[in-house]
C-alpha cells in the first residue's frame, strides 16, 4: 500500500508541477519565437546591406542621387585642397572668388532680363 500511495503522491505532484509550469512554457516558447524572428530579421538586414555594399564596390549598383552626392563631396574636397595649396594669399583668393561670383551673377541677370524675348524651342508654334 505504501508504494501505491507514494506513486499517487508523486503523480499528483508531477501533475501540479506540469499545471503550474504550463503557462511558463507557453510564455517561454513565445519569447523564443520572438527572439528567433528578431535574429532572422537582423540577419536578413545585415545580409542585404553587405550585398548592396559589395554591389556598389563592384560598380553593379548605383543611383543618381548617390552619384550626385559623391560628386559634390569630391568638389568640396577639391575646393578645400585647392584653397590650402593656392599660391595666392587668402585675401587675394577671396577677392578673386567674389569677382567671379559677381561676373557670373551679371551674366545670368543680363541673359534673363524681363524685357528680352526668349528664343523659341522649335517644338511648338513655329
Amino acid at each position: 500500500m505504501k508504494r501505491d500511495t507514494r506513486n499517487n503522491v508523486l503523480k499528483t505532484l508531477l501533475g501540479v508541477g506540469m499545471y503550474l509550469l504550463d503557462p511558463v512554457r507557453d510564455r517561454l516558447a513565445d519569447r523564443l519565437d520572438d527572439i528567433s524572428d528578431r535574429a532572422k530579421d537582423t540577419y536578413e538586414t545585415a545580409a542585404d546591406r553587405v550585398s548592396d555594399l559589395s554591389d556598389r564596390i563592384r560598380g553593379n549598383q548605383s543611383s543618381g542621387w548617390d552619384n550626385a552626392i559623391w560628386m559634390l563631396v569630391g568638389v568640396g574636397v577639391g575646393i578645400g585642397v585647392g584653397m590650402l595649396l593656392a599660391p595666392a594669399s587668402g585675401e587675394e583668393t577671396r577677392r578673386d572668388i567674389a569677382d567671379k561670383v559677381q561676373e557670373v551673377g551679371d551674366r545670368v541677370r543680363t541673359r534673363f532680363q524681363a524685357g528680352e524675348p526668349r528664343p523659341a524651342s522649335g517644338t511648338y508654334g513655329e
